[in-house]
């Protein structure tokens, strides 16, 4: 018996874009149980459909994706993966998206089939961060202390956790890490699951924006 299919719930407050979106996702495969409007229809549509992905807007009237994205993680539970959609002149509303605990982001001229990957690859648990982008948002964004002032929490890491956070803040998979770091995939899983409870974080983005915020990534180390 088939496992029944990912669930999508598409926000934007243009009609066309939201249109556009659910014949992709439906042609892919993707059940897609609802379209909102704005950051308040997203809010509430989630609560009733409990889709496995939501496919956000940060840009939007009345309620911005941003603050949706805060609401939905906060009140959801199980919380749904959050996509953010955004174009390159936004990019401090993707900063703060990724902050308020999104998955990943694309821009909105991202082709049929990335954004079915986007999709799938986030409703699977990972992240979706194109490296380039991750990092000019946080080299551009993020404020950092004075080199050699790690916080108590970053400071108690091992020097191996180190290295897989900082890899995990240049947008790198398991396996490219694993292959990096001359780790199994299982054994950078491992370090990923350890970083996440001693941090006490909810997945990778927030390990990268730590490891910005922190000074453990410096300006152009993470190309």
């Amino acid at each position: 018996m088939s496992a029944p299919p990912t669930t999508v719930l598409v926000v934007d407050d243009q009609e066309l874009v939201r249109a556009g979106f659910r014949l992709i996702l439906e042609r892919a495969g993707y059940a897609v149980v609802g379209e909102a409007g704005d950051g308040l229809e997203a809010v509430a549509m989630t609560a009733e459909h409990r889709p496995d992905v939501v496919l956000m807007d940060v840009r939007m009237p009345r309620l911005d994706g941003i603050e949706a994205t805060r609401r939905i993680l906060s009140g959801a539970d199980p919380a749904p993966r959050i996509l953010a959609l955004t174009t390159f002149d936004l990019d401090e509303y993707v900063y703060a998206a990724v902050r308020a605990g999104a998955a990943g982001f694309l821009l909105k001229d991202v082709s049929p089939e990335d954004l079915a990957h986007a999709v799938h690859v986030v409703a699977r648990g990972e992240q979706m961060l194109a490296p380039a982008l991750i990092t000019r948002l946080l080299n551009q964004f993020t404020r950092r202390p004075p080199a050699g002032t790690l916080p108590p929490a970053l400071a108690d890491l091992t020097e191996r956790e180190r290295d897989v956070a900082r890899l995990v803040a240049r947008g790198l998979s398991n396996a490219e890490i694993g292959a990096e770091l001359f780790l199994s995939e299982a054994t950078v899983k491992t370090y990923l699951s350890r970083l996440l409870a001693k941090l006490h974080l909810r997945d990778r983005v927030q390990i990268a924006v730590l490891a910005y915020e922190s000074g453990l990534v410096q300006v152009g180390e993470a190309t």
